[in-house]
């Protein structure tokens, strides 16, 4: 389904019934990330998915994608639905976008899951990357998304999930370059948002993977102690709704089921 908000184009899905609960995808993703897992979750729930902005099949506003505008875009969804409270679950820069949303709307939150995904800002290193990242893009778009697909995997996820892979990969190949790099630049200015987790009564859970390539997993753990977030860990990485997913769709179930 679409919904215009500002002259662009969002598109979003909606199923079952029940508790409201919002999949948010992440960098390079859109809603089919969550293909096998809205079956399992909309047989006692009301699932929601949405493309952010500049993904799938929703519109690009503009040059840079702030979470504050990503959130809103969701906010317009969960008002054109008539949503009053949900669950929000984001993956990577989908968690990111779940914290913006707790900041500005925190009465319309139950409970926030953040999957492969941290409240803690990009340190210089990151930034710098991601800089460097929407120069190279606009001259070597497909190589450079092949190579940062492949950075998500480990050998053995991609002998063993490569079919899969390869099916996300062509997902993300549908981004367009202004997407990239509306993205990358939202993510680059983003803030710490711990004291959201902090602060907040509403249920949380991070849930990260062991070798994640791009989460150190120390830091993981201290961020989960520190705004004293329950967490769940998996052994493999990025990608957890691949490499994890009949343990993902457990934990959800349950994280939903006590709210």
């Amino acid at each position: 389904m679409i919904l215009e908000y500002k002259n662009a184009n969002i598109f979003y899905t909606d199923e079952g019934k029940g508790t409201a609960v919002v999949l948010i995808h992440g960098f390079l993703e859109n809603t089919a990330m969550w293909q096998n897992i809205v079956p399992a979750l909309s047989k006692k729930n009301r699932i929601i998915t949405i493309d952010l902005l500049g993904h799938g099949k929703s519109d690009c506003l503009g040059y840079i994608h702030s979470m504050e505008m990503f959130a809103e875009t969701i906010n317009a969804v969960l008002k054109h639905l008539k949503i009053r409270k949900c669950i929000l679950v984001g993956h990577s820069l989908g968690g990111y976008v779940t914290l913006a949303f707790a900041e500005k709307y925190p009465q319309k939150i139950k409970g926030l899951c953040l999957l492969n995904s941290t409240s803690n800002e990009d340190d210089e290193e990151r930034k710098t990357l991601r800089l460097r990242a929407n120069k190279m893009i606009q001259h070597n778009f497909t190589n450079m998304v092949r190579m940062s697909f492949a950075n998500l995997f480990g050998k053995k996820s991609k002998k063993l999930y490569k079919e899969e892979i390869n099916a996300a990969l062509q997902e993300a190949l549908q981004t367009p370059i202004q997407g990239y790099i509306a993205a990358q630049e939202g993510m680059r200015i983003r803030t710490s948002r711990n004291s959201i987790l902090i602060k907040n009564d509403f249920k949380k859970l991070i849930i990260i993977g062991e070798k994640d390539p791009v989460l150190d997993f120390e830091t993981s753990l201290e961020e989960a102690k520190k705004t004293n977030t329950e967490l769940v860990v998996f052994p493999n990485g990025h990608m957890s709704h691949i490499e994890n997913k009949e343990e993902l769709i457990t934990v959800l179930k349950e994280f939903v089921k006590k709210l």
